[in-house]
């Protein structure tokens, strides 16, 4: 096995191309075929896994790879190559239109790198890369989700045959530490619009309306483009705290000692590993019914579930933990650990990952 790998930071160095080099290699990259075919004829790989190869790598891959007839599988862990942002999310709102392959709502609201010109140039490329034949070397895309499968499929973006459903596995802890609950709820994620970071703020502002002294703390592991709005509720709302990026014992201290996780995402969350962290302490999960979420949180018996973007549906689904006895929340936990255990083996994925190769290799 050989691995090429294609940074984006490749573009912010000094010896990067500059901005008209840039646009033409999105569309074709010619270095990054170079490098690729060269990994190739190293390792003597009969089929190529691609992931995330945008934009550095281009479809110059895809070309490439029917050249040599070499089939390629392709793992999906967001909606990219149907997308221009990769989250079928713009402007606070679901974009379905993309995956059948309309991309202006998604341009307008400057879905790629919080650009219009960028995001327009990104949609005709993906448009040119459609339109193009490439895609015929994919002989298998690996969906991380029925749900996202399911969506793909429906759309006509992708033929049924050759998509096929492949969560991650999990390397789960053979002892995990003692359950203790010091009464928070956590949030962990990137802060930005499609996490639902903004009506899990409302929420607390509203559970504090109601609950006053009562109201339950709120921690928010993450960084990114919110973490101003979180910085102004926190001044207003003192059960709202920020412990910013979190890793390493700071982490399992604060998932071990949480209540429940909450993972109120607003977009088709293609899988959302957050619950399988959580499943791995034995904690409940509050999550917004929203793509591959709906999959692995089971309502009533390893967690809540509610509609994504309801403000009262969160603070209906706080009060209800709140308002379950401790030692049902314990057995909620524990059933969320025994789905992880049974649902995630990392033997039986890389099994169900040999299957999918070999059709690949046989198509």
């Amino acid at each position: 096995m050989s691995r090429c790998f294609f940074d984006s930071a490749e573009w912010k160095n000094a010896d990067a191309p500059g901005a008209a080099g840039q646009l033409k290699r999105l569309f074709y990259n010619k270095e990054s075929r170079a490098r690729f075919e060269a990994a190739l004829d190293a390792s003597g790989a009969s089929a190529a896994l691609f992931h995330n190869i945008f934009p550095v790598g281009s479809p110059s891959l895809y070309h490439a790879a029917l050249q040599r007839r070499l089939p390629v599988v392709q793992y999906l862990h967001n909606y990219r190559p149907f997308s221009v942002g990769g989250t079928l999310h713009a402007d606070g709102r679901l974009v379905q239109d993309a995956i059948y392959g309309s991309y202006w709502k998604e341009v307008l609201a400057g879905a790629w790198q919080g650009s219009v010109v960028k995001s327009a140039v990104f949609a005709v490329m993906l448009k040119a890369l459609h339109r193009s034949g490439w895609l015929q070397s994919v002989k298998a895309w690996i969906a991380i989700s029925d749900f996202m499968r399911q969506k793909l499929v429906s759309a006509g973006a992708l033929p049924e045959a050759r998509v096929h459903t492949l969560r991650h596995a999990w390397d789960a802890m053979p002892h995990p530490p003692a359950v203790e609950d010091a009464g928070y709820y956590l949030f962990m994620g990137r802060l930005v619009d499609n996490k639902g970071v903004v009506p899990l703020l409302d929420a607390w502002d509203a559970l504090r309306a109601q609950l006053g002294k009562k109201t339950p703390p709120l921690h928010i592991a993450g960084e990114g483009p919110l973490s101003d709005a979180v910085q102004q509720r926190i001044r207003t709302n003192p059960y709202i705290g920020q412990l910013g990026h979190t890793g390493g014992e700071t982490k399992r201290e604060a998932l071990r000692r949480c209540r429940a996780v909450i993972v109120p995402s607003t977009w088709w969350e293609p899988l959302g590993l957050v619950v399988y962290e959580a499943y791995d302490y034995s904690k409940p999960v509050l999550a917004a019914k929203s793509g591959g979420l709906s999959e692995t949180v089971r309502h009533d018996v390893t967690g809540l579930l509610h509609e994504p973007g309801d403000v009262q549906g969160i603070v209906h689904d706080v009060l209800a933990m709140e308002a379950t006895p401790a030692t049902a929340r314990l057995v909620m936990g524990s059933a969320g650990r025994q789905w992880l255990l049974r649902e995630t083996s990392p033997r039986a994925w890389l099994n169900r990952f040999e299957e999918i190769l070999a059709g690949a290799l046989a198509a």
